[in-house]
């Protein structure tokens, strides 16, 4: 038997270490111990590696106005960047890397993604670029982004860097009750936005991709400051207990509008929104507490509101609700908000309504591209539109059904 049979036979992968695996090994091998503050001098060592210098971490603000650099020994530490208008802004409204040729050589921005969630940017200058450093760079700003993440849960670092004003405590309660801001899959994508940041308090949503069923809620409590940001919570916290009973959506109602009573009295309500949609088939279900109707959006146009009968808001012992339904087509947007969004006014003078908003949703879905722009441009556009403050909360929450099938991309090629 020749050699060259003799080896194919052994049927040997070769498992030796390569250049990438030792760069991107030296961050997995000691990810579970790292303390927060040496993740940023480990990340600028392992760009130095591959000729890499002027290393920032660039992370988003909490208005999502801003590009903000986390501060760290061996960090390039500049000015914030504004996510409307500049490089690193536009990797991470997209997800996609920006190259920006310079005298010294290639300025990079990476977008940093956890899961699909934009987490903010890496940037980096490197004296040329060619295929194989865009692959390794990609999959480091991934091993950053899951660092970032990771770490968040047990330091304060990251949040006081994206924290650019004072947060009031019933803010400081509702962001730590959210989900990520933005989710995409190939069958669905989401974003949402709270306003004003530093001083939500009574507006909250949250989601979860469990199988083909997104779930989806979005809630807005009576009051302001911390009473309203209690409500939200318990609000919250029932409906998601609920949701993991694996009950319908009238239950889910049920037990939320218990919770609210209970815990608060007759006097208190919390206007709500609770949907499921098939990812796979695009099959709508919703049921409505009081909450304003979403839009539905096709071919970058609002066709027509999602009308339905409601019930009491939960916490006044409402009848069962009836549930909604709307077969959606590939490509639709449902456009969830609260009532601060259409009520402001003032003092004398009409509300803001939803003829404006539906004037400025069909503008701006011809200007932007993809769910997480379309929500942040149009949150801050509806705000100066409406003088540039906010006597309520407003909050938007987008999602896009694309439909198809994920499974392809648990097949190793």
């Amino acid at each position: 038997m020749a050699a060259g049979e003799r080896q194919e036979d052994t049927g040997a992968v070769d498992r030796s270490e390569g250049f990438g695996e030792r760069l991107l090994g030296v961050l997995l091998d000691r990810a579970h111990e790292m303390p927060p503050q040496l993740i940023a001098p480990l990340i600028a060592e392992e760009v130095a590696r591959v000729g890499g210098r002027h290393v920032s971490i660039l992370l988003q603000d909490y208005a999502q106005l801003l590009l903000v650099p986390l501060p760290g020994r061996r960090l390039a530490v500049g000015r914030p960047e504004l996510i409307s208008d500049s490089h690193a802004g536009s990797a991470f409204l997209y997800g996609a890397p920006v190259e920006v040729p310079q005298d010294d050589g290639v300025r990079m921005y990476l977008p940093l993604l956890d899961g699909s969630d934009q987490v903010g940017v890496l940037a980096l200058t490197l004296d040329t670029v060619d295929d194989d450093d865009r692959r390794l760079l990609r999959r480091l700003a991934g091993l950053v982004a899951d660092l970032l993440v990771t770490k968040h849960s047990y330091t304060d670092q990251f949040f006081l860097a994206r924290r650019r004003e004072p947060m009031s405590l019933a803010a400081e309660i509702q962001w730590s009750l959210l989900p990520p801001l933005a989710m995409s899959v190939p069958q669905v994508a989401v974003a949402g936005i709270l306003e004003p940041a530093y001083d939500v308090a009574g507006d909250s949503f949250d989601y979860a991709l469990n199988e083909d069923i997104l779930h989806v809620a979005m809630v807005d409590a009576m009051g302001h400051g911390l009473d309203a940001a209690t409500m939200a919570t318990v609000a919250i916290g029932a409906y998601r207990h609920a949701r993991r009973a694996a009950v319908g959506l009238s239950e889910i109602y049920a037990f939320m509008d218990r919770a609210i009573a209970e815990q608060f009295g007759p006097d208190h309500f919390v206007t709500a929104q609770m949907m499921r949609l098939n990812v796979t088939t695009g099959h709508l279900q919703w049921v409505n507490a009081g909450h304003p109707a979403p839009l539905l959006i096709r071919d970058g146009q609002v066709v027509r509101q999602l009308e339905s009968p409601t019930t009491l808001p939960v916490g006044f012992g409402g009848e069962e609700p009836q549930i909604s339904e709307q077969m959606l087509q590939r490509g639709d947007r449902v456009l969830c908000f609260t009532d601060g969004l259409i009520e402001e006014h003032e003092a004398g003078e009409e509300q803001f309504g939803e003829e404006q908003l539906i004037h400025w949703v069909n503008r701006i879905e011809h200007t932007e591209k993809g769910v997480r722009a379309v929500v942040r441009s149009l949150s801050h556009t509806l705000k100066q539109e409406r003088g540039g403050s906010t006597s309520d909360d407003a909050t938007l929450f987008l999602i896009e059904w694309r439909g198809g099938a994920a499974d392809y991309l648990a097949v190793l090629e």
